[in-house]
């Protein structure tokens, strides 16, 4: 077997079978499969124990021996997932991709996401192998089965991608670099219209050496990565094919690893995904791909696998995982350079932060004003007429429209369509005619107020807000409540949570850039000893709490950044990764919400967002606090790494999940379907 993967190691989990006998094992297969039922678990526990290469052979002696079709044999005698597992491992790699690929393209409908997994993510020799597998097993053309199945841009990268002819040759031109990079940026953000044809021969043939350097460029020239380009260029299944094409040059691990992942996250398990990622890696590189996974979701695979499977399906799955990442001694120092490379790459993007709503032209507040108050005039409600103002202005011209409607109607606006509008539609329209910071403020006080305490609003917000915001939010809550938001949380919260809650609501967090000397001394700070939670010179228990607050809720956000890349360079662990497992209950909540809004605060409000809309009823209270408050900051931002994280539009779920005049308001809000 020839090694592959970091310096000629091998990097797969299932490795060749010492003193292996490929006649015994045929015997002992067809043995668990005779007479009545079978022994499952003799099944999986050799197959998933001998190379692809000494299945082939067990195959060949197995017919020899008994004149039978393993795999025939097997599909009579095993159901299901679990069948489509182990006859998935008898096959070649090629039949086994020409077979998915078969199945993704015939029936009704094409699975685009198994073409462009296999498509984006093969070598040349195993596109070569795949094409002659697929003419060999159904006396057809792969092209021309595509060809026939496909269309447009799409169909175009993808015959591209089936050529196998991407260059492999490590040595770089840097001019070639700098001329590619510039005609990728010419043929999208410079481009009136996008020259699609130029992402599709530069991505399509160009070496994986060369494309990454491209990156890199691309990015100093354009301020972005490529990948923003290419979901603001780009749409549908070429957006996803081009975005797949890129994940795979940069790290095709990772790119498995997020594989994984989406197929196991959620209700229900894509197990054509799982079954598929897990036979094709395994002899490849399976490994690295639990490091990345490790690494990025903060749980191993084998645990993730554990928790979404059953039965010898499972079992089998875990054999070829090949171990925990989560058992002492078994995590790979390699993951820390994956975590680095990928704090590198969102150190250098800048991000634009983009609302949805913006100033309306020619606004006129009289106009308005009068829309308004003829939309709520005598009997009935035009609710739509009111929708449509208030969600197209921004806020400051929605207050703006407040004081001309008192100047021109001695009437209270807010009084007037607390009256008349009901349910959510009225928390939603009274929540975008305040300020950002009154607004805050309320909600803030809501969760205060009566029995129990949200603990999780006054996270959100608290730990997401910038060192102007929680200021306006402060002045407000002391003019609408005549007391200091300070005194409300000192007397609402306790312990160590309260002191995080109040630090941040004082609004001091440092300004500037990153301090790297400083950074690695705070990274040093967080780290226990031997997973310890007292420090070892006071021996107190409870200053690991202390030390994280000082630094988490005190530090700039660029600082904070250096901070956690030094802490995985010496712990081998994402920051959040070692606060969730030493920590608990609202301390632990609070920490990882600082910690996931340092990182990506538009992934933060999008994973909330998913989460008040996801399974069985909404959480609306959740849903319009955030449509409202990020509206005119990053809801465009939030609105791209939803459909990234979760595979559907914001738009989408907001439409299905919501109705009537509630969900008309929440789509104008949101401002275009993905």
């Amino acid at each position: 077997m020839a090694p592959t993967g970091k310096a000629g190691r091998y990097r797969g989990s299932v490795k060749e079978f010492p003193n292996f006998n490929a006649s015994q094992d045929a015997e002992a297969l067809y043995n668990a499969m005779k007479g009545f039922g079978s022994d499952k678990e003799a099944i999986l526990d050799l197959i998933t124990s001998r190379s692809n290469k000494q299945r082939i052979e067990i195959s060949q002696a197995y017919k020899s021996l008994y004149g039978k079709d393993l795999i025939s044999d097997l599909k009579r005698e095993l159901t299901g997932k679990f069948e489509r597992l182990i006859v998935g491992l008898m096959r070649p790699l090629a039949y086994f991709d020409a077979k998915e690929i078969k199945d993704a393209l015939q029936g009704i409908g094409t699975d685009e996401k198994c073409l462009i997994e296999i498509l984006a993510s093969r070598t040349n020799q195993q596109i070569h192998n795949l094409v002659e597998a697929y003419r060999d097993a159904y006396e057809r053309e792969l092209e021309a089965d595509v060809l026939g199945d496909t269309s447009g841009h799409f169909k175009k990268m993808l015959v591209v991608l089936l050529q196998g002819t991407r260059e492999e040759d490590d040595v770089v031109s840097e001019d070639l670099v700098e001329q590619d990079a510039k005609d990728l940026l010419e043929a999208g953000n410079l481009k009136w219209g996008t020259d699609e044809a130029q992402f599709i021969y530069i991505l399509g043939n160009r070496s994986k050496q060369h494309l990454r350097l491209v990156f890199d460029e691309y990015l100093k020239i354009s301020g972005k990565p490529i990948e923003d380009s290419i979901r603001g260029e780009l749409s549908g299944d070429i957006e996803k094919l081009m975005l797949s094409v890129v994940k795979c040059i940069r790290s095709t691990p990772e790119y498995f690893a997020e594989r994984l992942y989406k197929a196991m996250k959620g209700l229900g398990t894509k197990d054509n995904t799982l079954i598929r990622v897990m036979v094709s890696r395994s002899e490849i590189d399976m490994l690295d791909i639990r490091e990345v996974f490790r690494t990025k979701y903060e749980k191993s695979l084998h645990s993730m696998i554990k928790d979404d499977t059953s039965g010898e399906y499972k079992k089998a799955l875990l054999k070829l995982c090949g171990g925990d990442d989560d058992a002492a001694g078994e995590f790979f120092p390699e993951a820390a350079q994956v975590a680095y490379r990928m704090w590198e790459l969102s150190a250098v993007a800048k991000v634009e932060l983009r609302g949805t709503v913006h100033p309306a032209a020619d606004f006129n507040a009289d106009g308005d004003a009068k829309v308004l108050r003829k939309a709520m005039k005598g009997l009935g409600t035009d609710e739509g007429a009111i929708i449509d103002v208030v969600t197209h202005r921004s806020n400051a011209q929605r207050q703006e429209i407040l004081k001309t409607y008192k100047s021109h109607f001695g009437r209270d606006l807010m009084a007037d369509l607390k009256s008349e509008l009901s349910g959510s539609l009225a928390k939603l329209i009274l929540g975008l005619m305040m300020t950002p910071a009154q607004f805050d403020a309320k909600q803030l006080k809501k969760a205060m107020e009566g029995a129990g305490t949200d603990e999780n609003i006054l996270i959100e917000i608290l730990a997401t807000r910038n060192n102007r915001e929680i200021q306006a939010i402060n002045e407000a809550y002391r003019a609408a409540y005549h007391k200091s938001l300070e005194d409300a949380l000192s007397s609402d919260t306790s312990g160590h949570f309260k002191r995080i809650l109040v630090s941040l609501a004082l609004g001091n967090r440092d300004k500037g850039g990153e301090d790297l000397a400083q950074a690695h001394e705070d990274a040093k700070v967080r780290t226990a000893p031997a997973g310890k939670l007292s420090d070892v010179s006071s021996g107190d228990s409870t200053s690991l709490e202390t030390r994280f607050l000082s630094i988490l809720c005190t530090r700039s956000y660029p600082h904070l950044r250096r901070v956690f890349q030094e802490f995985i360079k010496m712990t081998n662990h994402d920051v959040a990764h070692t606060i969730r497992k030493h920590m608990s209950g609202d301390v632990r909540d609070a920490f990882v919400a600082i910690v996931r809004s340092v990182k990506d605060k538009p992934a933060f409000f999008a994973d909330k967002l998913y989460d008040s809309m996801k399974g069985i009823g909404t959480d609306e209270r959740t849903l319009t606090r955030i449509m409202v408050s990020r509206s005119e900051i990053d809801l465009l931002n939030i609105r791209r790494v939803f459909k990234e994280m979760h595979e559907k539009s914001l738009h989408h779920m907001i439409e299905k999940d919501t109705s009537g005049d509630y969900c008309k308001a929440l789509l104008a809000i949101c401002g275009g379907d993905d």
